[in-house]
Order: C-alpha cells, then structure tokens, then sequence
C-alpha cells in the first residue's frame, strides 16, 4: 500500500452539491464532514495492517470513512458499496468522480477483518478525537461520564445440551469441509447425518430429564469418537489445526468426565457444580457457543444475556464552544450554519457531548474492573478529565484513592453499599456499626465487647485487616441474632487509608451539593439510548474483535452525528411525552 492523500471533491459534484442545497437547507451529513473536518486521517496511519506489494486497492482510509458512514446511517455492507457508487453526498467526501466504479461489498468485511487483526481498531476514533481538540470542541481536565450497557451476542443461546450437540455438529461440518474422503472413510455417514444434520435448536427435545442426560452421554460419546479419529496417527495432522476441532474438545473438557474402568468400559459423565458433581469451570473461561467462543453468559441484577459488554464515555461540559480564536481550523469547526460569521454564530452554542472512549469486554468483566483501564485509555489520548462521573458499580475506595494518586482525577459516584447479610437486609450490626481503632488496632462492637485478634492479610489479593471477637463473648451475647449466624462474628477492614477515604465518601454523598453535580452522570443514558438505536446491544459480528472494531466506529458515527447537530443547531433528541401525559401534567397544575 502506498499511502495518498484524499482527492479534492470533483468539479461537477461540487456544483451540483451547491445547487441542491441552497438556503436553509442543510447539507447532508458526509458533505458537512468534508467541508468542516477535511482529511481527519489518512492513510499512513493503516500502513501497518496492509502490505505493500501487489496491486493498488483502496484507501484503507476512506474504506474506513465508509464503515464510519455506513453506521452512522445503519447500512449493511450491499447498500454501503452502493452508495459509493450512486451519492453524489458520499462520493463528494470521498473526492470520487461521478463515473467511478466504487469497489465490491465484500472489501468492507476484508478491510474489517485487516484491521482488527492488526490491532488498528482505534485509529479512526483517535484520529476524530485528535481532530477536534486541535479545533477546540474537547480538552483534557474538563467533565467526562462512563456508563455500560450488554451486547447481545449474534449467535442463538444453547443450553448445555445444544451446546455439546452443536459442537460436535460444527466440528463435523468443518471437517466435511475440509477433507470429505476423510470424513467418508473414518465415520459412519448415514447415522451422524441423521443425529447432526439440522441444528440442534430446530427440534425439540426430550421432556423427561432422564432423556435428556441420555442424549447429552450420545453427543459427547460422539464427539469423543470424532476427536479420536481425528487424532488418530493414521489422520493427516493438519485436521487437528482445524478451530471447531479445538473448541470441541474444549467443551467436552469443561462439560463432561470421562474414565475407562478396569475392564476397560468407558464412563462419561456431565460434569455438575460443586460439591455434588465434579464442578464447572469459572463463568469467565467457559465456552456458551461453538460458533462465537468469546461470548458468554453476565448477569446484571435480573438481567442474564449471552454475549458481551460495552462502556461508553463521554464529555459532559457546559463551557461555551467558541472562544473567537484566530485559528482557521477552530473557526471553521465553530461556524454555525445559516452562514454566520464565527463570533456571532457560536456566540450562544455549548460543547456538543462527544464520546472519547468505548471499551467492549466480556460480560463476565464487572464494571470496577475497567476504571482504570478506562482512565489509562483516555490519559494516552491526552483527554484525562478532571471529574469523571461513574456509578456505583465503578467505583470503590481503592480506586478513588489510586486514580486521584495516578492521574489526578476525581472520581464522582456513591460507593457501593455494605454487602453484608446486616447491610442488605437493612437490620441487625452492620459493619459501619462497630468502632474500628486503627492506632489502637482494636475493634468494638454495638455491646461494648473488643475483637479478640486484628490480623492484617491478604484477600484476593487485596490488603485487608481481619478483626475476629471471641466466643466467650458472642456466645452469650443477647444481641447475637442481630449481629452473627456463627458462633461468632468476624469482619474484614480496608486499610486504614482507604477506611478513612470511604467514610469521606460516604459522608459527601448525602450532601445536596454532591447529588446536584452528580446528576450530571444521568445525561450519559441519551448517549446509551442513542447508541441502542444504531444496535450497540445487539452484535452484528461474531467474535469480541470484530465487534471492539464495529463499537468504535459506532462511535466514530455518533460523534458525527452529534457534531452535525451542532453545527446546524439541531436538538439531538426531544422527550417524547403522550397526550395522556400531558393532560396529567396539566391536571396536576
């Protein structure tokens, strides 16, 4: 690939550009995009992900700036090539000619897979961001809020069963595939065909439990076959290579024993939790779908869906957009439509909300464990905020402390609350109730009792003190029902740092001032339900890589989406209120 520069829009696309939209009539969004931004990245930045020789192809550049449009007006591949070759909007941003013949559909999916491979997912995003803080639309140290939301995986949920039936299945298909003589020669066709021949989901299943533990035993004693043969000193090697031969043998690993008795009789078992059976792997390693090894099952208080998760961030400032600097660059972003000049055009505009990062995890990643991550992220594209707003489910006194330590930012969200059986029940000693001394390292109870033992230690992998009162005196203890179950009670303490940190916390977060400014977090949900609408919870691709890559310029979509709105004083979005609701309201008045 030898990188170019982007083509100036042709002469006659441009007047005909010109002549279309006249007056008030906006123009549309790809046409504001090179007008305002010009070329915001180019192609030596992909350089890394394609090779130099052979022929010339396209601009991996501009096929990103196809894949930015194509979510940004929720294509698909087909009409996405389309309209390179018959919009006049689209060819003006990417300087094609009206007789150009555009490229196949299937170079989008090809310059996807490029890219994701070549760990180049950010590129596009971090080209955009750096764009608009040299025209002064974002800065570092300014308000930015994080939120997260579930990412349905495109695959069908399995239960156990399915699972095993349609890994077996699948790695049947892929051998056929391959090497079907081998395939003919090593099983018996008919019988496979007949149990594997049609998804496992388009039938149904036995009623009684009984049958189905039987057919779950046929469909791993079948897959144990099938992997035999496979690697078999007599099969070619190569077969072994194959993926779905892999994640076969993987899901029979994590979901079935097998032992040969001493008569040499094979005993395959279903592998049942802990401590009746023979335990399950951890959530975060277990495979739900022989077709998308990265999805899993997560859980969110009543919510259970099958593939991953997304975290959003983005600005939150109400300072004014325009600052009359003499910058070209910082004019031409700030103009407002309508032809206004730049000092009385942005005069009454406010920075539009802009996303700076998204981070697509496993579902089985908890929300706590991608603050830093998130954080260490924005501080390498130089847009660290000075307050960043999270849930509760980002944050702890750890990180409160560690992120202010780090980068200097302050962290704004209510703690987690005490996850004691006392705390959630509401009744009884919590652990707020008893009166920790760290000079003296001595705890006291609601009864006046001291611990017996404070014992620094280590809990998953996390420094912590272990205060443990005595038998003696919990067991006859008249408040022992509020306070333990056991036969005595035991608490586990931050550190005398962090304590103190959390109880700071936890004081601020009662004061009307902190529920004012923390209100602001509540406006990143618009920013969640905007990205529903272009189809964040649902995957369009399998794999977590590709659907990173699909989430970014999703991103990348939004923010020229919002910026359109911006630049042509457009609200973004208006509560939709039902005439029921109104007479309410006017009731209620």
């Amino acid at each position: 690939m030898q990188p170019v520069s982007w083509p100036e829009p042709d002469p006659l696309i441009t007047a005909a550009i010109a002549a279309k939209y006249t007056g008030k009539r906006p123009r549309p969004l790809a046409v504001q995009i090179r007008d305002r931004l010009g070329e915001w990245m180019g192609d030596a930045q992909f350089a890394a992900a394609f090779g130099t020789r052979g022929r010339p192809g396209w601009s991996p550049s501009r096929l990103a700036l196809v894949t930015v449009l194509q979510r940004a007006e929720n294509l698909t591949g087909r009409p996405a090539a389309e309209a390179v070759r018959t919009r006049i909007d689209w060819q003006y941003l990417l300087g094609l000619g009206l007789d150009d013949p555009g490229f196949g559909h299937t170079v989008l999916p090809e310059f996807r897979a490029r890219v994701a491979e070549g760990g180049l997912e950010q590129v596009a995003l971090d080209a955009l961001l750096a764009r608009l803080a040299a025209g002064g639309l974002i800065k570092a140290g300014g308000k930015q809020r994080t939120d997260s939301t579930h990412v349905v995986a495109a695959v069908a949920a399995l239960n156990r069963l399915e699972l095993a039936g349609e890994s077996v299945r699948a790695a049947l298909e892929a051998l056929t595939a391959a090497h079907p003589d081998w395939v003919a020669q090593r099983i018996c066709v008919p019988d496979f065909a007949r149990r594997y021949g049609t998804p496992m989901t388009s039938w149904r299943p036995p009623a009684s439990k009984a049958r189905q533990d039987e057919l779950a035993i046929a469909c791993a004693r079948d897959g144990y076959a099938l992997l035999e043969a496979v690697y078999d000193s007599s099969s070619p090697a190569w077969l072994r290579e194959i993926p779905a031969i892999g994640v076969l043998r993987r899901v029979l690993v994590q979901n079935y024993t097998r032992t040969i008795t001493a008569d040499g009789r094979e005993v395959i078992k279903r592998r049942e939790k802990e401590p009746e059976g023979d335990g399950l792997p951890p959530g975060h390693a277990r495979i739900a779908s022989p077709y998308d090894i990265d999805a899993r099952w997560g859980a969110k208080r009543e919510e259970f869906w099958l593939g991953c998760k997304l975290h959003v961030t983005g600005t939150c400032d109400d300072a004014p957009a325009c600052t009359c600097r003499p910058d070209p660059a910082a004019q031409q972003l700030c103009t407002a439509a309508g032809g206004q000049d730049h000092d009385q055009g942005c005069a009454q505009l406010v920075f539009p909300n802009l996303i700076t990062h998204v981070a697509t995890t496993g579902a089985t990643v908890t929300d706590n464990q991608m603050t830093g991550a998130i954080d260490d992220g924005l501080a390498e594209k130089d847009l660290l905020p000075g307050r960043h707003y999270l849930d509760s489910g980002y944050l702890s006194a750890a990180l409160v402390v560690s992120r202010r330590a780090r980068h200097g930012i302050a962290l704004i969200g209510p703690l987690l609350a005490g996850t004691s059986a006392q705390a959630r029940a509401g009744a009884g000693y919590a652990r707020a109730d008893f009166t920790a001394g760290y000079g003296t390292q001595a705890v006291i109870c609601p009864q006046g009792k001291t611990a017996a033992n404070w014992t620094p230690c280590t809990q998953h992998g996390k420094d912590t003190i272990v205060a443990t009162f005595s038998i003696s005196d919990c067991g006859p203890c008249p408040a022992r029902s509020q306070c333990t179950s056991g036969k005595r009670r035991q608490l586990s303490l931050l550190p005398r740092g962090l304590a103190e940190a959390q109880a700071a916390a936890r004081t601020a977060e009662t004061t009307i001032p902190f529920q004012a400014d923390y209100a602001r977090r509540a406006g990143v949900e618009g920013t969640m339900h905007q990205a529903a609408s272009h189809g964040a919870r649902r995957a369009r691709y399998r794999g977590l890589p590709k659907t990173r890559l699909d989430h970014i310029y999703m991103a990348c979509a939004l923010n020229l989406l919002r910026l359109e709105a911006y630049w042509t004083g457009t609200p973004l979005d208006r509560q939709r209120t039902s005439h029921l609701a109104r007479l309410e309201l006017s009731l209620a008045a």
